[in-house]
C-alpha cells in the first residue's frame, strides 16, 4: 500500500526511465509532485525503498531502479486499515472516543512524514496526504504521522502505524502527544509535568523517560487514533 504521493512518485520515476533511460533529479521530482522542498522527496524515496518498489543503484549518482509498480489508475488503499484505540498509561484501553459507525465518506489529511516512537527524529513537512474515513476523525483539525520505532508498543502503537493527531497546543498529564523538541525534532510520548520540568514517557520498559525544560518543548497535537496496515 502506498500513499498518494508515493504512488505518484514511483509512476513519475518509471515514466522518466522509460522515456530517457535516466532517473529524474530530486529537483525534477520535487517540481513534479509539487513539494515544497527536496527533503520531502528524500522521505518518499526512502519509503519506496522500504516497501521494495525502488532501489538506489550503488556508485552511481542519481541512479534509481523501479523494482515493481503499483496498479495504475487505483488510489492508495484504505480498506485494509483498522482503527486502533490508544491505551492509557495504566494499560487499559482508552474509551474516551468510542469508535464511530462505518461511513463511506473519505477525506484526506496532511501526512507529515515520520515521527519517532523512540528517541526523537527530525519531523519532515511535506505535501503528502493520507486518505482516512471521515467517521474516524472527531472535531478539529487533524494530520497524520507515520510511526517509527517501538517505544510506544505497550500503548498499542507499533512501528509503521499511522498516528492520527488533532492539532492543539495544550495537553493534560497522561495524554499521548506529539511534542516538538527545540523546534527541530518530534516524538510521540505520554505527557507529564514533573516539578519545573516536562517529562515525556515511553510505553516500553526498555526506554527511559525524557526530561526537558518547558521552553524546549512545544505541543503539536494529541493522539486521537491509530491506523494500521494489515498487508
Amino acid at each position: 500500500m502506498l500513499t498518494r504521493k508515493q504512488h505518484e512518485l514511483v509512476c513519475f520515476i518509471n515514466d522518466r526511465l522509460a522515456d530517457t533511460g535516466v532517473s529524474p533529479s530530486f529537483e525534477e521530482m520535487k517540481d513534479a509532485l509539487d513539494l515544497k522542498s527536496k527533503s520531502g522527496v528524500h522521505r518518499l524515496i526512502s519509503a519506496l525503498e522500504e516497501r521494495q518498489f525502488i532501489r538506489r543503484l550503488p556508485n552511481r549518482a542519481r541512479a534509481l531502479e523501479v523494482l515493481r509498480m503499483p496498479e495504475r489508475g487505483t488510489a492508495p488503499e484504505t480498506s485494509r486499515r483498522a482503527i486502533v484505540p490508544p491505551m492509557r498509561d495504566d494499560g487499559e484501553v482508552s474509551h474516551r472516543s468510542p469508535l464511530p459507525a462505518p461511513a463511506n465518506d473519505v477525506i484526506e489529511i496532511p501526512l507529515h512524514g515520520r515521527i519517532a516512537a523512540g528517541v526523537p527524529i527530525e519531523a519532515f513537512e511535506s505535501s503528502a496526504m493520507l486518505a482516512v474515513p471521515a467517521a474516524l476523525l472527531g472535531q478539529g483539525e487533524h494530520y497524520a504521522l507515520e510511526v517509527a520505532g517501538d517505544s510506544m508498543v505497550e500503548a498499542g502503537i507499533l512501528d509503521g502505524d499511522f498516528a492520527l493527531v488533532r492539532r492543539t497546543e495544550t495537553a493534560r498529564d497522561g495524554e499521548i502527544v506529539v511534542a516538538l523538541i527545540e523546534e527541530s525534532e518530534a516524538t510521540l510520548k505520554y505527557f507529564r509535568r514533573e516539578g519545573a520540568m516536562i517529562r515525556l514517557d515511553p510505553a516500553n520498559r526498555a526506554y527511559d523517560p525524557q526530561r526537558y525544560a518547558p521552553a524546549q518543548v512545544r505541543i503539536q497535537g494529541k493522539l486521537s487514533g491509530i491506523l494500521r496496515r494489515y498487508d
